[in-house]
């Protein structure tokens, strides 16, 4: 998205090493990976039908090759939106569609066109049976009454969030008097609703829990040892706490040590950083990575 913005606001074709300048807590420090980082999100916006323009930038001899979105492609007859919004709002519908909903994206009239019509989605959120009526639910300020670990429950729904691969609703529990947040996958019976505007919703509402999906999950629990770039150390740290850190080394890398019990959930959280992470061990999450890389690899 910030990408998306910047090539809004450039009043003239900006250079990849000019972007790289403005977005240094995004792109890497190393000229390799931050290429590689280039061309993929270069990818990912066309494939979205952002329309992304190559042209001569300005002030440079040998030319130099420059890029912008063409804003009027972009926003067509939109309505009054600022270019984050408007870049916002096509990122997240291109990204994450709901599951069991119509793959037409309701966003493309408001700017861009995909040259393929078929563009999948980063990832589909699951659709559990309670979930639109939950939605319901919290628009509405209605209670939600449904079984729970035997007991039935009388719910003010605050928050309704996706977290950790789960759908979770999280409010004032009536029967036990209390802030309560429950999984809705896990709900025993259907959901009942009582009338509209019957609670009033606290101005700041808690928070659902959020722990990496990777501590989730039935598999054995192991102890990974991640060495994370210097680049990313700073993110990883802030994400995931310093007491992860089991050892920094001089040249401002870190290791971090995390229980998982979802190797396909920190699989892909090592996948975020391409080369700028490694797994030292166990050597059996090690190799669960190699050998799904060389699947890719086959399968390409």
């Amino acid at each position: 998205m910030n990408l998306v913005t910047a090539l809004l606001h450039a009043e003239w074709p900006k250079t990849r090493d000019e972007l790289r300048s403005g977005l240094r807590e995004y792109y890497s420090e190393n000229d390799e990976t931050f290429r590689r980082q280039f061309e993929r999100d270069k990818d990912e916006l066309r494939s979205m039908g952002i329309p992304l323009l190559t042209a001569s930038s300005p002030n440079h001899d040998p030319p130099v090759t420059g890029y912008r979105i063409d804003r009027k492609r972009y926003r067509g007859k939109a309505p009054d939106l600022t270019p984050d919004e408007l870049a916002a709002l096509h990122l997240a519908n291109s990204l994450v569609r709901l599951g069991g909903s119509p793959d037409e994206n309701p966003f493309w009239k408001l700017g861009g066109h995909p040259d393929n019509a078929d563009v999948e989605a980063v990832a589909r959120l699951p659709e559990e049976p309670a979930l639109r009526i939950l939605m319901d639910a919290v628009a509405e300020r209605r209670t939600a009454t449904f079984n729970y670990h035997g007991v039935e429950r009388v719910l003010e729904p605050h928050l309704l969030a996706f977290r950790n691969g789960r759908w979770h609703v999280k409010g004032h529990d009536r029967t036990r008097g209390e802030q309560r947040q429950f999984r809705v996958d896990r709900l025993e019976s259907e959901v009942e609703l009582g009338d509209p505007d019957d609670f009033d919703r606290p101005q700041r509402a808690s928070q659902v829990e959020d722990r990496p999906a990777w501590r989730y999950g039935d598999e054995d629990p192991v102890t990974a040892r991640l060495l994370v770039d210097a680049p990313h150390a700073p993110w990883v740290i802030g994400h995931l706490g310093e007491s992860t850190v089991v050892e920094r080394r001089a040249d401002g890398s870190i290791v971090a040590a995390e229980e998982v019990c979802n190797r396909e959930a920190f699989r892909s959280f090592v996948l975020t950083f391409l080369d700028g992470a490694e797994i030292l061990e166990p050597p059996e999450l090690r190799r669960d990575l190699e050998d799904w890389l060389q699947g890719m690899a086959w399968a390409t």
